[in-house]
């Protein structure tokens, strides 16, 4: 793995966040998710996650995130659920229903990583990662293990 370049590509999306236009900013939230692990990339997804002028952007952001099914991506829109408004704390549920309504495996177990959160020393992640919790809790899954 290339620190220097995988840096690189953070600062790169973490400007294109930074764009007057809603799709560059929705590209750079879907970017940014895959290196969410990074200390470098946390900022900037928060701010794509709480999108101030297109909640597109917000729901993308939080998707891709979700996606990761780890961690990072669980922490970070647990964050900004505590920090979100109504309207984009809509719009992050929206997210959460689509990344976890089909399989409750991994719905089972973004919920074990929630649990864990909750223990979170930062109490914004701690806060959200129970609201994050009960809106997985919410979900009736399609597929089930047989």
């Amino acid at each position: 793995m290339d620190s220097a370049l995988r840096l690189a590509a953070v600062v790169a999306l973490a400007e294109l966040g930074r764009s007057s236009d809603f799709g560059d900013r929705a590209d750079a939230g879907r970017g940014l998710a895959r290196f969410a692990e990074m200390k470098q990339a946390v900022g900037p997804l928060l701010e794509l996650v709480l999108d101030r002028e297109d909640t597109f952007v917000t729901r993308v952001t939080a998707e891709a995130l979700l996606r990761r099914q780890d961690r990072a991506g669980l922490m970070i829109v647990a964050s900004a659920l505590e920090a979100a408004s109504p309207n984009h704390g809509d719009w992050i549920h929206t997210a959460i229903l689509d990344a976890f309504a089909i399989y409750d495996s991994d719905r089972d177990d973004a919920m074990r990583l929630c649990e864990e959160l909750t223990r979170n020393p930062d109490e914004r992640v701690a806060l959200g990662a129970r609201e994050l919790h009960e809106s997985l809790s919410g979900i009736d899954c399609v597929l089930h293990p047989e």
